[in-house]
């Protein structure tokens, strides 16, 4: 595989340049570098500026409305947007609704959700993980019955990341109880506005309500929200979790965060010399340097692959695993790299501001980095699981 850019590419890695640094708003910019509090009004300013722009939906085909980049050029934009310090966008109805909505959906459903995506009309969250049903997907209990022009959903979902912003669901539920577990799921597209859901908060050490609990009591869902055919939507399921996988990875965030832990480390103190100076310390900077090249090649081929209309498959196990062990590594240096300035919740004395923190290099939100990304090892799927998954795949069961 060559590795080294072509003309075309680096043109349109200028090209990107100059799109973030003139369309990006500087308030959002800087509120992402400081670790401040991104709200639903920030996140769709900046996924309308991308929609303007075309540049929304990079990896949907053109005739969806998306950029249909290749995997090089969705690699170079993500790795830019990373060290623009640009917001990300939502990956629910963009990078795991829409791949399967295009694979499975009808035709009527394309055109009727996948514009709403773009245009920021649908907010979309996953109703997968239950109580008794996390990396045992399987095992779901939220349940759907068949009542003539409608399902009648009752049950629960929890760990729904940003429910509390959504009007919309995409939900695994059980409709048949007499079939192997995998056999009797369907993918159910439900309206958060409609009567007997209710959101429950989960709070975070932080203070914030990232995740959520959802509650199903006798909601009515059309029959015509179905994906695909009844009992088969842990075919879908598992091809939504491939992409999901795949996203975990981050590669672009690692190789800013890398960039900001040797930004920090090299810094000159006052009565020492910089940590970039101690062995210990940068070997395992170079490490995980080393991990992380690796990581970005093996992301340009799973990308590649899936690209081709098909799903990468036992490689977007093998990425997220490594992804998610290379951030958290790179979490754990920032943190150590910041040392006092890294101080969990200081802000909180502070106004609230990571601003206000007395730190030139802008250390203050790595501490909470560092603890919300313990959450990269179990989410998409933990990493016990994948690695049972690659085993069983690479070596029989």
């Amino acid at each position: 595989m060559d590795l080294s850019y072509s003309e075309e590419e680096k043109a349109f890695r200028a090209e990107v340049q100059t799109f973030l640094d003139e369309k990006l708003p500087k308030d959002l910019s800087e509120k992402v570098r400081t670790g401040g509090e991104l709200g639903k009004a920030d996140i769709e300013r900046w996924q309308a500026i991308l929609n303007d722009n075309g540049w929304l939906a990079p990896n949907w085909p053109k005739k969806f409305g998306g950029a249909e980049w290749n995997a090089v050029q969705k690699h170079i934009f993500e790795e830019e947007a990373a060290l623009a310090h640009a917001p990300r966008t939502v990956p629910f109805g963009l990078s795991m609704l829409a791949p399967v909505l295009q694979k499975f959906g009808s035709q009527e459903q394309n055109d009727y959700w996948l514009p709403r995506i773009l245009s920021g009309a649908d907010w979309w969250c996953q109703g997968y993980s239950e109580p008794g049903a996390g990396s045992d997907l399987a095992s779901l209990k939220c349940e759907a019955v068949r009542d003539g022009d409608h399902y009648i959903v009752n049950g629960q979902k929890t760990w729904t990341t940003l429910g509390q912003h959504a009007n919309m669901i995409f939900c695994l539920v059980r409709t048949d109880k007499t079939v192997k577990q995998q056999e009797g799921i369907s993918f159910l597209l439900i309206d958060m506005d409609t009567p007997g859901i209710e959101v429950r908060p989960i709070i975070l050490l932080d203070g914030s309500p990232e995740v959520n609990e959802v509650w199903f009591t006798d909601v009515k869902v059309p029959v015509e929200n179905l994906v695909g055919e009844e009992n088969k939507g842990w075919t879908y399921a598992k091809y939504l979790l491939t992409h999901e996988r795949t996203n975990i990875a981050g590669v672009g965030f690692s190789q800013a965060g890398l960039r900001a832990v040797k930004r920090i480390a090299k810094a000159e103190v006052a009565n020492g010399k910089p940590l970039m100076q101690n062995p210990h310390f940068a070997a395992r900077v170079a490490q995980v340097e080393i991990d992380l090249m690796a990581m970005s090649t093996t992301n340009l081929r799973i990308v590649s692959k899936a690209a081709s209309g098909t799903a990468p498959g036992v490689e977007s196990s093998m990425l997220k695993v490594k992804g998610t062990i290379i951030r958290q590594e790179i979490n754990d240096l920032a943190r150590r790299a910041a040392g006092v300035y890294a101080m969990p919740f200081a802000s909180e004395s502070l106004e609230g501001s990571n601003e206000a923190l007395p730190d030139p290099l802008s250390a203050g939100p790595v501490a909470a980095q560092y603890f919300n990304n313990r959450k990269l090892s179990i989410f998409g799927g933990s990493n016990e699981i994948q690695r049972g998954i690659i085993a069983k795949v690479t070596m029989g069961s």
